[in-house]
Parts: structure tokens; sequence; C-alpha cells
């Protein structure tokens, strides 16, 4: 019986949605400080990006 080979980490599902997930949190985190510009700067960036990786990742097969 011949197994399927793993795909390697990045395009699996599982991982890449808890990726994606903790980049939103962390944009979020980002935006909602206040400590520092920079990191407010960034947020949004960091959300879209986030964002859009959860977009794409969830259409990859389990």
């Amino acid at each position: 019986m011949s197994e399927k080979p793993k795909r390697p980490f990045f395009l699996r599902r599982g991982p890449m949605e808890n990726t994606a997930t903790a980049l939103i949190a962390l944009g979020f985190l980002m935006m909602f400080q206040p400590f520092a510009l920079a990191l407010y700067t960034w947020s949004f960036i960091t959300l879209l990006f986030g964002t859009l990786m959860f977009i794409v990742v969830s259409k990859f097969p389990e």
C-alpha cells in the first residue's frame, strides 16, 4: 500500500492557518498598544498580510 508523501510545512493547511491567525492577532496587538509608534505603523500591514494569508491557505487541501 502506497503512503501519501507528506507535504512540506509551508504547504500544510493546519500549521499555516495557525500562523496566519497568529499574524492577525499580532497585528491587532500592535494596533492597540500605546507604547511604540513604529509598531502601530506596521500593524495594518501585518493585519492585512495575515488576513490575505488566511484566505489563501484556507483553500489548501486538508
